[in-house]
């Protein structure tokens, strides 16, 4: 985070308090090489919609801006619908986006498949592309630890 007077401060979470002497400018070129990452937890369509709408955004605003960003959206809970190949009502429109958008990956937490299928007794089939982590939750904090933006769809 850059403060007013143009000073930074890195290594927070990691226990230790470094100010280093940083301009915005070169700030701002430290974030473009990060990544995005947006987490859905919810079925609704609407809100699935949402996570669609905002990788799609958010690829052209940084693509007119000359840059690539990654861009991460992670299923967690009912949310995991948007990636089930047996119940997502937007396959279509996730299979296009992610086939033009090399840098937008998908993953699903494992932990809320395993207990989606204990429930209703089936399988789950995941769409293409779709990756799985071992908890969603856990993946959205990996991300940000590592700098990457958080976004709730």
């Amino acid at each position: 985070m850059i403060s007013a007077n143009g000073w930074s401060r890195r290594g927070l979470l990691a226990g230790a308090s470094i100010l280093t002497a940083a301009g915005t400018a070169a700030a701002k070129e430290d974030r473009l090489t990060e990544g995005v990452v947006i987490l859905i937890d919810s079925n609704e369509p609407y809100v699935m919609g949402h996570a669609i709408s905002y990788s799609a955004n958010l690829a052209k605003h940084f693509a007119d801006k000359g840059a690539k960003m990654l861009i991460e959206v992670v299923a967690n809970g009912k949310g995991i619908d948007i990636f089930r190949a047996d119940k997502t009502p937007l396959i279509e429109p996730l299979v296009t986006l992610r086939q033009s958008l090399p840098s937008l990956s998908y993953s699903m937490c494992a932990s809320s498949k395993v207990i989606a299928e204990a429930k209703e007794q089936v399988s789950i089939p995941l769409i293409a592309g779709a990756n799985l982590v071992p908890f969603g939750i856990g993946r959205v904090v990996d991300l940000q630890l590592k700098g990457w933006a958080y976004i709730h769809a």
